[in-house]
């Protein structure tokens, strides 16, 4: 079975056709171009603002005119993420979706499924199509930018949206209605270093932490999954004591600043008779790092692998630095909140490292989060003393805005009455510990009233990215629900 057979058939079949547009982020070209096509084939009034979002609005049903405008909104771009060798060019090839039981995932789990938020772009113009319910005013926002930096939300154009109420479609478990989410902002450290001829009578080799599940650095952070740039410089900085030290040639690790590292390896030197010493600890250390992880990872791989002397290596006064500052660094949850049990409020996410050998610098990029902006800018704050204390320099981005959940929400309501209508239960409703772009939104308007749902997805931002397809289905027939309450 492929994934346009499946029930129901008119989202199914839209978002079918989304896999085969490329759209990683930043690079939304392609999908611009689709959601215009299906905009002029369906006679849907549709246009573009400076930016590149897409807006799309149809009239009501007959006799609904005068209910309130309802926002439909998603973002076009997907997290490029996937296995190495890296052999996907997200720019140019569509996204080989395949039917497992009740899953869908990519062929061999290669790479990222682009639900995320492809699911929530064809829900939205499913209910623009869809003539079998009737519905007020529907209008649609389709944002650019999302995963690296919400850049169509904070630049929304003009006249893009009207609506008074807004349906956020970028949630990522079925039974649950979120009304709240954190804000975010990265911060990145750049070490300046000499570069140093390669010692004498060192052997070098390259060392790796893969394999490890990563994940969604909000929506997953709570999970207490390994970070390999954490798991690599722990033993890069248990060489400094007894062991005597190395030479460190050149260091990389992470996929992107919005994903926990899966994947991490350095290239290092140690005296030629201190190589097998090196390659006993290196196998202690992954046996310890297994123990520790049990129940939680399984699949990582730990190499030591022969490699070639390099021509240079990090001066070591930079390279310790560098080390030690990267393996004392704050990680992962850093408060749980104390308004939503069981939710974190603040965490940090040691994200990438990335090496520029003709400028010199090695660059560690972090994303901090919080539901409250004191806590993110304390946090953020934090890091970048850590940091500056190593002898970084310092660069933060503006970060977006969270949303704090309001509980006489109008349409958290109708969503509440229409899931327990549908399905006989109450749905959890709760604030998310990942960001939405409907802080953006809030600012622009701040009497909108806003929620966000969607299917179940799991393992968002990594190859394992999976979908639910019961979920589908229930979160389909949740919107079309809460489209006709709203018009009643």
């Amino acid at each position: 079975m492929t994934i346009k057979e499946l029930k129901p058939e008119l989202i199914w079949g839209i978002f079918s056709e989304i896999t085969q547009v490329p759209r990683p982020s930043k690079k939304e070209g392609k999908m611009r171009e689709f959601l215009l096509d299906f905009a002029k084939k369906h006679n849907i009034e549709a246009k573009t603002d400076a930016i590149g979002n897409v807006a799309m609005c149809v009239p009501a049903t007959p006799g609904k005119e005068n209910a309130p405008v309802v926002v439909l909104q998603g973002h076009m771009d997907m997290v490029p993420n996937q296995t190495k060798p890296e052999t996907h060019n997200f720019e140019t090839d569509p996204i080989q979706a395949v039917v497992d039981g009740e899953w869908v995932h990519t062929k061999d789990y290669k790479t990222t499924l682009g639900a995320d938020n492809g699911i929530g772009v064809a829900g939205a113009l499913a209910a623009l199509v869809d003539k079998d319910y009737a519905h007020g005013p529907l209008e649609a926002l389709f944002t650019v930018d999302e995963e690296t930096g919400l850049t169509g939300a904070k630049n929304v154009g003009e006249g893009m949206m009207t609506g008074s109420i807004l349906i956020n479609l970028d949630s990522e478990d079925e039974a649950q209605i979120f009304l709240g989410c954190a804000g975010g902002i990265d911060t990145t450290a750049t070490f300046k270093y000499t570069a140093e001829a390669a010692p004498a009578g060192y052997a070098f080799v390259k060392i790796s932490t893969n394999g490890f599940k990563g994940g969604h650095s909000g929506a997953d952070i709570h999970l207490g999954r390994a970070n390999a740039n954490k798991v690599l410089v722990r033993f890069l900085n248990s060489l400094y004591g007894d062991f005597g030290g190395f030479a460190l040639a050149e260091i990389d690790g992470g996929e992107l600043r919005n994903v926990i590292p899966g994947n991490a390896y350095a290239v290092i030197g140690v005296p030629a008779d201190k190589k097998e010493d090196l390659r006993v600890r290196f196998n202690n250390y992954a046996a310890v790092i297994d123990e520790e992880y049990k129940g939680i990872e399984g699949n990582q791989v730990f190499k030591l692998e022969t490699v070639d002397a390099p021509a240079e290596v990090i001066d070591p006064c930079t390279a310790k630095r560098l080390i030690l500052a990267a393996h004392s660094a704050p990680n992962a949850v850093i408060a749980m909140s104390h308004s939503i049990e069981g939710m974190v409020s603040t965490s940090t996410n040691l994200a990438l490292f990335r090496q520029d050998k003709a400028a010199k610098t090695v660059t560690i990029i972090t994303s901090q989060r919080s539901e409250e902006e004191s806590r993110k800018f304390d946090i953020a704050s934090q890091i970048a003393a850590h940091f500056t204390l190593a002898g970084a320099e310092i660069a933060q981005g503006d970060g977006y805005p969270g949303w704090k959940p309001n509980m006489d929400s109008k349409i958290l309501k109708i969503a509440v009455k229409a899931y327990e209508d549908l399905y006989g239960i109450t749905p959890l409703c709760t604030s998310l510990h990942a960001g939405l772009e409907c802080g953006n939104f809030l600012a622009l308007n701040p009497k909108l009233d806003m929620i966000s749902f969607g299917p179940t997805l799991r393992d968002v931002h990594t190859p394992k990215e999976s979908m639910h397809i019961p979920a589908v289905e229930k979160y389909w027939n949740h919107l079309v629900k809460i489209l006709e309450m709203v018009a009643e």
